[in-house]
């Protein structure tokens, strides 16, 4: 949407204002609302405590979804309570149908993207997240009967927790479009996503150590079940659909978020998105692109990394839930500095939202092709997973750009978007495990720098089409509908009736 010079300087002084009265009267002020109960966090900002909720949740929703790698590796190796490897493994899969079973998650979880972001942009993001992490814990504690039953059982098992865990990421939006300011829903969004790359960094070495437990590898799935079925309860109670619902909320705060949005979010939830335009947005294509792109590189790895560091660098299966995991350790660092520093830019200086995405999307692109290419002819272990681990962990500045565009563009639509986005997005986790099954059949290092060469020309073509294409303003198709009333006209219009 337009706003002219005058009224943007007011906005930052409004909120300005609301940020130094909120900061300095949040530790000594009691809680304006009169229906609010002291909490044990009740002095922490609310939003923030969404974030790192959100964090854990993705932290579950990925430990969920690459545990199957870890448990593959050790199911075909037969990994024994002494430590020892049996030449008799229970069962045997090959790297074509490992690579069938692992991509089956992705035929669910590309059906539910747009669905999701309907859902939650009409009921609400709250439950739709949790409810999701909630289903797919349950259906994990499933595998290991299923992996013994059959191999279909385990393919149906896996499509359908791809199927709960599809809402998840496009249902995140809508909470942040109720309760991100603008100047912080970089930070907010990049915090929550980090837990993805947080949660596989526990997750794998974890695993690793269970497989080799006198537990063996079902003690995987049902340890982490049972961690996301515990995070479920929490983020019930914790978490409100929105700030005006939240029964702990300061009023600083409170007025703080619905200032700083500068009207009714949730008076969206009625209204139809513009179809046309948006598929007809090059902006939205971009994104696109961009989600297609980064997802390629990062699915290959996520679920054939294990892979890699037991055929090629030959490492034993604890050792492989490690240094796998080396990689994610600092994407999710990166993920969290980026939302930092983007916001800081955004808010410091002269840079325009626009320059900011495409400076943090297509940079991460670009140094993630040169260490695609590179790790592929690396003679070394330890050079070999540096340059991995850099190449992966440089992909957390494409997060700080691509993955927050949508609520720069259209807010109020932004699951939806996310919806749209990830739902290509999602393609490159059902063709990329086939691909590399298919291509990597005799697990030879020569067949690897082909799964690279492939993943570093994705990268530098979606890097290419971002940065032409992209965009960090609100579009026209997008702005605040008519009718639709500030918070404040909302306030007095209430109090009114």
């Amino acid at each position: 949407m337009d706003t002219s010079s005058q009224e943007l300087d007011e906005l930052c002084d409004k909120r300005s204002s609301l940020r130094r009265s909120y900061s300095e009267e949040m530790t000594s002020s009691t809680l304006a609302n009169p229906f609010q109960k002291p909490c044990c966090c009740c002095y922490i900002p609310k939003r923030y405590i969404l974030a790192c909720m959100a964090f854990l949740g993705f932290a579950n929703i990925y430990s969920l979804r690459v545990i199957l790698s870890v448990a593959m590796v050790a199911i075909n190796s037969n990994i024994t309570a002494d430590n020892e490897t049996s030449m008799d493994p229970e069962f045997h899969y090959d790297s074509e149908l490992q690579g069938m079973i692992l991509s089956s998650f992705f035929y669910g979880y590309i059906v539910t993207q747009l669905p999701g972001g309907f859902i939650a942009n009409r009921f609400g993001g709250k439950y739709v997240f949790g409810g999701g992490v909630f289903i797919t814990a349950i259906l994990n504690l499933f595998t290991p009967l299923c992996i013994h039953w059959n191999l279909l059982s385990l393919v149906i098992l896996r499509i359908f927790e791809g199927l709960f865990e599809g809402i998840t990421y496009p249902s995140i939006h809508a909470l942040w479009a109720k309760w991100a300011p603008p100047l912080e829903k970089t930070k907010l969004a990049t915090i929550a996503f980090s837990g993805s790359y947080f949660g596989t960094v526990i997750s794998l070495p974890i695993s690793g150590v269970l497989a080799k437990s006198s537990l063996g590898w079902p003690s995987i799935f049902y340890f982490w079940g049972t961690v996301a079925i515990v995070w479920f309860l929490f983020w019930c109670y914790l978490v409100s659909e929105s700030p005006s619902d939240h029964r702990y909320i300061s009023q600083e705060e409170l007025e703080f978020i619905q200032h700083s949005i500068g009207y009714g979010v949730e008076q969206t939830k009625n209204l139809k998105p513009p179809w046309v335009k948006i598929l007809s947005s090059i902006p939205v294509w971009a994104i696109v692109i961009a989600h297609f792109a980064e997802n390629w590189g990062f699915y290959t790895w996520l679920t054939e990394l294990p892979a890699y560091m037991h055929n090629i660098l030959k490492y034993d299966i604890q050792q492989t839930g490690f240094i796998a995991a080396l990689p994610y350790l600092v994407m999710g660092f990166v993920v969290l500095g980026a939302g930092q520093l983007a916001d800081f830019l955004r808010s410091t200086t002269t840079l325009s939202t626009t320059v900011i995405r495409k400076m943090f999307t297509c940079s991460a692109f670009v140094a993630q092709a040169i260490m695609m290419t590179v790790a592929g002819y690396l003679m070394t272990r330890e050079a070999a997973v540096t340059c991995i681990t850099v190449g992966v962990g440089i992909g957390g500045f494409a997060w700080a750009g691509f993955s927050v565009n949508h609520l720069d563009i259209a807010p109020q639509y932004a699951s939806i978007l996310m919806g749209v986005s990830n739902t290509f997005a999602t393609l490159p986790g059902i063709i990329s495990p086939s691909i590399t099954g298919h291509v990597v059949s005799h697990q030879l290092a020569a067949e690897w720098r082909i799964i690279f060469y492939i993943a570093a020309a994705i990268y530098l073509i979606g890097g290419m089409v971002y940065a032409i294409s992209a965009s960090g303003e609100r579009q026209r198709w997008a702005e605040t509908p008519s009718g639709y009333l500030p918070y404040d006209d909302l306030a007095s219009e209430r109090e009114q009736q």
